[in-house]
């Protein structure tokens, strides 16, 4: 079961940290979260300045149509989209999937009425960190 921490809502999974990715990515789709983006933090870090790192990756996921009801809200949305999601090993070994807790993004924004898209963004996000 994920558990909420600071700025994720997460949890650890058992499997490959290559299963695990793709496991999530099947997640987020099942919730109607597309994947924009894909960085291997890992290989950007190595090529970029000769830097070992653990396994992580960080997702950029999103739902069009949360997405909309967001940026009709208020278009500084736009500065916390999309929805991250990283997957990483810690430091005992154990692979993390966590993501984005929209109710605490929502915060950075405290004038914007973000009412119907935190919840159920709130809910599809946690729901497909379950499933992972």
């Amino acid at each position: 079961m994920e558990t909420k921490s600071g700025i994720g809502i997460e949890r650890i999974v058992e499997g490959t940290f290559d299963d695990v990715v793709a496991r999530a990515e099947t997640a987020l789709k099942a919730e109607g979260f597309g994947i924009l983006t894909r960085i291997d933090v890992k290989a950007t870090l190595k090529e970029k300045i000769d830097q070992d790192f653990t396994d992580y990756v960080i997702l950029g996921a999103c739902n069009p149509a949360l997405a909309f009801k967001a940026l009709t809200s208020t278009k500084d949305i736009g500065l916390l989209m999309p929805c991250n999601v990283v997957v990483y090993k810690n430091e005992s070994g154990a692979i993390v999937v966590s993501a984005i807790n929209p109710q605490v993004m929502s915060q950075a924004l405290p004038d914007a009425d973000l009412s119907e898209v935190v919840e159920p963004a709130t809910e599809k996000l946690t729901s497909a960190i379950n499933n992972v």
